[in-house]
């Protein structure tokens, strides 16, 4: 098994969220619910990054803030339709909110040799 990191953002609609996500290039993995008419949860990724989104109310709190880092941020403002993004010390970025206020900080790091 591979180890990674899966931030889990709270959602009122996982499937409507999961549409919004893809915009930025990710897939449902899988989705799971307890019982018809129960909270859904639902896995996304993009490559090698995860995030699960839960209707379930005790998951997480509106408002987080995930930062990621991308290769081309700007192929990501396009997707999104951002058109102004921030040359910061750390590397170029911008940030969105999803559908539930969820904020999404989104950036390309800059190399060892400060470009």
């Amino acid at each position: 098994m591979t180890e990674h990191l899966a931030p889990v953002l709270h959602v009122g609609d996982a499937r409507a969220a999961t549409r919004w996500y893809a915009q930025l290039g990710f897939v449902m993995e899988w989705e799971h619910r307890f019982a018809p008419g129960l909270p859904l949860y639902v896995a996304i990724a993009r490559g090698g990054l995860r995030i699960h989104l839960s209707e379930h109310s005790g998951d997480a709190r509106p408002g987080t803030l995930v930062y990621l880092y991308v290769d081309d941020v700007d192929a990501a403002a396009r997707a999104v339709g951002v058109t102004q993004l921030d040359d910061m010390p750390w590397g170029r970025d911008f940030e969105i909110a999803d559908p539930d206020g969820n904020r999404l900080r989104i950036g390309t790091a800059l190399g060892a040799d400060g470009s």
